[in-house]
């Protein structure tokens, strides 16, 4: 089939315009520096670093009563959230079985007492005897063995009548502090069994306005915190509102879940107005350092790295490989120390060494010059994860930093587009 004259200029028109769309498309942005990069300006300005945990609030004292006998509950005094006063009844177990215990003993001693009588008579005759040669030594022995027996007998009996009495007085279950009944484990008519140990009754809470909070906070944060600082923390209930503690204690002792080790730290909260209760789960920042007018940087400037050819990164020209047939060449800094005569040298040595050593971490940073992003090498301090403190470096306050590249943000496949098969 013969194309016409109007088909072939149809056809050359659709040639020209998919060679234009792919050279188009082939060819790179143009675009100047300005429209390219986006930068930010380096200013000054307070900055605050924080380590997070979850916690659970909790009594800073909190008795758990229990029962050193057993029973039967006969008389419960007390309830969930009741104010108590120290010593005060809370309740009473049936003391039908320590009563019975306690008349035994008391009956056993004036049994004893009588054992005592006896046996101090006997020997009082024994001895009248024993000087007018009517008896002999042996019988003067035994009678005075007799009465040492009837002693401790009644020493034994004595100490069991005792043991009941405290037992009967033991059925009557008194609170030893002053406080809040945040739990109550019996009810009116329970068993009460204190065989092999003593049975927990109630959870007495002494100070409720006084409260703490314990939070595990793993080993590579807790070398960050310190006695006294200042935390903050939310609680589910009141997601509105923020509240205030004070770290009071970086225990030593390590809890160890899953090869993941963390401590203990607690903070102590003042709840003066009732609000928090036991129990509540609380997210908990700590302030482990501060500065009022730091240098800082935004962190998307220190993860930005430049991927054009003609822009290199810092770590492609490290890395390039040596031409075939040489040896790379490692190049380490030199460094001068001066020569140690005298002890005075040797202080001037040391603050000479003191000087080379930067706090903080090293980090590559890119500045917009002449087109063309510049690395810069800086030290970092703290962050609050959104900024980052700069201790040392070339720029000042005002310099422009890269943090992005839009170009490249533009030819990222959008997510979710076709797959081909």
């Amino acid at each position: 089939m013969k194309l016409t004259s109007n088909s072939k200029i149809i056809v050359v028109v659709i040639l020209l315009i998919a060679v234009s769309g792919i050279v188009w498309w082939l060819t790179p942005e143009k675009n100047s520096p300005e429209d390219r990069y986006t930068t930010v300006t380096l200013s000054r300005g307070p900055i605050a670093q924080i380590v997070s945990a979850n916690g659970a609030l909790n009594p800073v004292r909190l008795v758990s009563v229990g029962s050193q006998v057993s029973g039967i509950v006969h008389k419960l005094y007390v309830d969930f959230n009741d104010s108590v006063k120290a010593g005060q009844i809370l309740l009473e177990l049936d003391p039908s079985l320590t009563e019975a215990q306690l008349q035994q003993s008391e009956a056993s001693v004036l049994s004893a007492e009588a054992s005592l009588d006896l046996a101090r008579s006997n020997e009082a005759r024994t001895r009248t005897l024993f000087a007018q040669e009517f008896v002999s030594k042996q019988e003067l022995d035994q009678s005075v063995q007799a009465l040492k027996l009837a002693q401790a007998q009644l020493a034994v009996t004595k100490a069991q009548a005792q043991r009941d009495r405290t037992n009967r007085v033991n059925t009557i279950i008194r609170s030893p502090i002053s406080g809040v009944v945040v739990s109550r484990e019996v009810d009116l008519g329970q068993t009460v069994a204190a065989s092999f140990q003593a049975p927990v009754l109630f959870k007495i809470a002494q100070d409720l306005s006084k409260m703490q909070i314990d939070s595990s906070y793993s080993e590579a944060d807790v070398g960050k915190i310190r006695v006294g600082q200042l935390a903050t923390f939310r609680v589910d209930a009141f997601s509105d509102r923020e509240f205030q503690g004070t770290v009071r204690q970086v225990r030593l002792n390590p809890t160890t879940q899953q090869n993941v080790v963390t401590y203990n730290v607690v903070i102590a909260v003042n709840n003066a107005d009732l609000t928090l209760m036991p129990g509540m789960t609380a997210y908990v920042s700590i302030n482990t350092a501060q500065r009022d007018d730091a240098l800082l940087i935004p962190n998307a400037a220190l993860r930005f790295r430049p991927v054009d050819p003609i822009y290199p990164t810092e770590k492609s020209r490290v890395d390039s490989p040596a031409p075939e047939g040489s040896k790379p060449e490692i190049k380490t800094p030199e460094i001068k120390t001066p020569e140690i005569k005298t002890p005075a040298d040797k202080k001037k040595s040391a603050k000479a060494v003191e000087k080379t050593v930067v706090q903080g971490s090293g980090s590559t940073i890119y500045i917009l010059e002449n087109g063309q992003p510049k690395p810069i090498k800086i030290f970092t301090g703290i962050t609050d994860n959104r900024h980052t403190e700069v201790l040392s470096s070339e720029l000042d306050k005002g310099a422009d930093i890269i943090v992005n590249d839009k170009s490249q943000a533009a030819k990222k496949p959008a997510a979710g587009g076709m797959r081909f098969f």
